[in-house]
């Protein structure tokens, strides 16, 4: 085992403090907000950012060394065992819970739900094993967003910083409206291409070889069990749960790509992705706590590439500070377009510099 990855069991300090502030309940619900929107933001202002990569040699050590897919295979019981626990919670006899509280047992799932149900199903889904497909939808499941599994792989990866991908973000746009862009264009895509799929293998659209709709039944049958087991209230924290989590990562889908345009060739065909489309950070906290989605520039370049490897690139665009602290600030528009419009300028300037 590679001792380098012992920093990824940082990852696992989220998972703690979201089960700590279920079990506690009342304020201590909205612990996991703290941490990660106001605790890592400041970590990853003051602690210094590494632009270092692996050499080639430790590349290869670091693609056999089983215990980066552990650690990954290891969130799908911990999301799991956060949602039926949160459920269990929620449904206990005599309970009586302000508002305050639902909403902060809402918000502390919500977040298990994006940076793990999401984030964690995104790094697996781009594996070529069936068991680690599984495990990506598996998670998927648990924010409602199966769909997402087909779309992002076939479908923002394609189109990425292009006008025709729902998930890349305008110069100008307001985080909130692209939410509902985002979150409809990207469902409306999910059913196209999957209908496009069928169509090319000569079977019908409504058939049970449509996944998505085998995901509608999935994702049905477990909110029913869940009324079933834990009833109604419980039921609706989840759905609230699970739209927190997939609007926590439609945001960053939002500052990603954000300002960044693809160019079309002299054939009319849009050109090759390059680091130089996504925005990259390098903060050391959030890459850990992101398993290096931060490093996004090298898994655009080369979407399979496992996360322990992703690399920095000097031409790729970088955030002024780590994707959490981005994602506050993406929230107050104002102040998100003063700072974005100036890392923009400093882009096209230095593409005028070099020709």
């Amino acid at each position: 085992m590679n001792i380098k990855s012992l920093k990824y069991l940082g990852v696992l300090i989220s998972p703690i403090i979201i089960f700590i502030c279920i079990n506690q309940g009342g304020w201590y619900t909205w612990g996991g907000l703290v941490y990660a929107f106001v605790f890592v933001p400041l970590l990853d202002a003051i602690l210094p950012s590494s632009t270092k990569n692996m050499s080639k040699v430790e590349e290869e050590m670091a693609k056999k060394d089983r215990i980066y897919d552990y650690m990954v295979y290891a969130i799908v019981p911990i999301q799991y065992f956060l949602v039926f626990y949160t459920m269990h919670k929620l449904s206990i006899a005599n309970a009586s819970y302000s508002i305050i509280e639902y909403i902060g047992y809402i918000s502390s799932l919500g977040l298990a739900c994006g940076v793990f149900g999401i984030n964690v199903a995104h790094e697996l889904g781009h594996r070529n094993k069936k068991y680690e497909q599984f495990l990506s939808k598996a998670l998927l499941l648990t924010s409602l967003y199966m769909h997402f599994f087909i779309e992002h792989n076939r479908g923002h990866h394609k189109n990425v910083s292009t006008p025709d991908d729902p998930a890349s973000s305008k110069e100008g746009e307001i985080v909130y409206f692209f939410w509902i862009r985002s979150v409809v264009g990207g469902y409306i895509s999910a059913w196209h291409l999957e209908n496009e799929r069928l169509k090319n293998l000569g079977k019908s659209a409504f058939s049970i070889n449509n996944e998505m709709i085998w995901y509608h039944l999935i994702q049905g049958s477990f909110l029913l069990a869940l009324y079933l087991v834990f009833g109604w209230i419980p039921m609706l924290s989840f759905i609230a749960s699970a739209i927190f989590g997939f609007l926590l990562l439609e945001t960053v889908n939002y500052i990603e790509h954000y300002g960044l345009r693809r160019k079309k060739n002299e054939y009319g065909a849009w050109e090759k992705t390059l680091p130089i489309h996504s925005w990259n950070s390098n903060h050391p906290f959030g890459r850990i706590l992101l398993f290096e989605l931060t490093r996004h520039s090298d898994h655009h370049y080369i979407a399979n590439r496992p996360y322990q490897i992703l690399r920095h690139f000097d031409e790729s665009p970088q955030m002024p500070t780590g994707y959490p602290g981005m994602m506050v600030i993406s929230l107050i528009p104002p102040l998100w377009f003063w700072i974005m419009a100036k890392e923009i300028k400093k882009l096209k300037e230095r593409e005028l510099s070099l020709g």
